[in-house]
């Protein structure tokens, strides 16, 4: 009896933690059909978002391991990115060398922005994901300050095909077609009409085996640490505030260099908006994959990924098979896109006080059968 029990708890409890990936199964599984795509077109385009957007994803991890939630300052890591690809454009610096250029600018750039955004983020323990947030919008003023103003006069750039017509500042677009796909085509393999980018892949696959293996260095036992318990790690002699600024810090690099190879699939930059919405985005996708505000694996990434883009690649389709009106499909995605990260904060805050309770409870049972005794 008391293992069925168990068995059911246990059933009930996976469930709940699942609860967000299997809508969105559901929502897939209803569009899918309605929207008429070929399951070959869907594979090619799942496999092309993977490549594009699991690095960035895969950055979000090592924050929450630390205990400082999702990390929405990795849009400063994507600003970054975006300066070392338009210093490397300007360079005419191409393809393959072009990228490693822009990733070697984008770096010093990060640290710094980790650095200032890991110091706030300290001040607001316990707040850093709003902190985070709000400090992208200020940096995406300073960011905007710099392409829009000290582009040409301050930091030089010598080509006219990237500045205004006013002689300073970079246009709204800047073409990356020397670069476009590089990294992409660089082991080029087609299976059955679906083109697989597998220098990409194996870039994250690395990636992924560097995560495994940070979890288990001093650094990476520290930061587990800090986010199980701050004050306890304090006790145990770790620096829990320069631990906290490190992951930080190695977040928005990664970050950086996410953001160069998401923008070389894409073969451009939307100078001013191509970062806005990428934390939102990619925290929605890791959300959608079944991780949590304070819990998140690599499998979380890979899932979210594929059901999230699913979602975007069908729903205008779909929308437009019922309504007659596929506006109402991108309407639908980008609603479901900010509600997934609103459903999941309020679980993960629901089941953080029921679970604050039942140790209250627990502790008021233990403190019953002391005076009994």
């Amino acid at each position: 009896m008391n293992n069925s029990r168990k068995k059911k708890a246990n059933l009930g409890l996976l469930l709940q933690r699942s609860s967000v990936p299997i809508m969105f199964i559901m929502i897939c599984a209803v569009c899918i059909p309605m929207s008429g795509l070929s399951p070959s077109y869907l594979v090619n385009e799942i496999v092309t978002r993977m490549g594009r957007n699991a690095f960035l994803i895969l950055s979000l991890l090592i924050p929450i391991m630390a205990g400082m939630g999702l990390n929405f300052g990795m849009t400063l890591g994507a600003m970054a990115g975006e300066i070392g690809l338009i210093l490397a454009s300007d360079w005419q610096i191409v393809g393959i060398p072009g990228m490693v250029l822009a990733m070697i600018l984008s770096v010093p750039i990060s640290v710094l922005l980790g650095l200032f955004c890991g110091k706030i983020l300290n001040m607001a323990k316990g707040r850093e994901m709003i902190t985070s947030y709000i400090i992208s919008f200020f940096i995406n003023g300073v960011y905007q300050l710099v392409v829009l103003y000290m582009m040409g006069p301050i930091i030089p750039i010598k080509h006219t095909n990237l500045k205004l017509p006013r002689g300073y500042g970079i246009r709204n677009t800047v073409s990356l077609l020397n670069m476009r796909q590089k990294l992409d085509n660089l082991i080029p393999v087609t299976i059955n009409g679906v083109k697989i980018p597998v220098m990409t892949f194996i870039i994250i696959g690395i990636m992924c085996l560097i995560i495994i293996w940070f979890r288990k260095t001093k650094l990476g036992q520290d930061m587990r640490a800090v986010g199980q318990d701050m004050e306890v790690a304090r006790d145990a002699g770790i620096n829990v505030e320069r631990t906290r600024i490190l992951s930080i810090i190695i977040s928005t690099v990664l970050a950086g260099i996410g953001m160069i190879i998401y923008l070389q699939n894409m073969g451009n930059i939307a100078t001013y908006s191509s970062h806005s919405q990428i934390g939102m985005f990619c925290i929605a996708a890791l959300l959608v994959g079944g991780a949590s505000v304070d819990k998140a694996s690599i499998g979380n990434v890979f899932l979210g990924v594929i059901l999230f883009h699913l979602m975007f690649i069908v729903a205008p389709k779909a929308g437009a098979y019922i309504t007659g009106d596929s506006m109402i499909g991108e309407y639908f995605r980008v609603f479901v896109s900010y509600a997934v990260i609103t459903v999941a904060l309020i679980m993960y805050e629901t089941n953080k006080r029921k679970a604050k309770s039942q140790e209250g409870e627990q502790l008021r049972l233990a403190q019953l059968e002391e005076e009994k005794r």
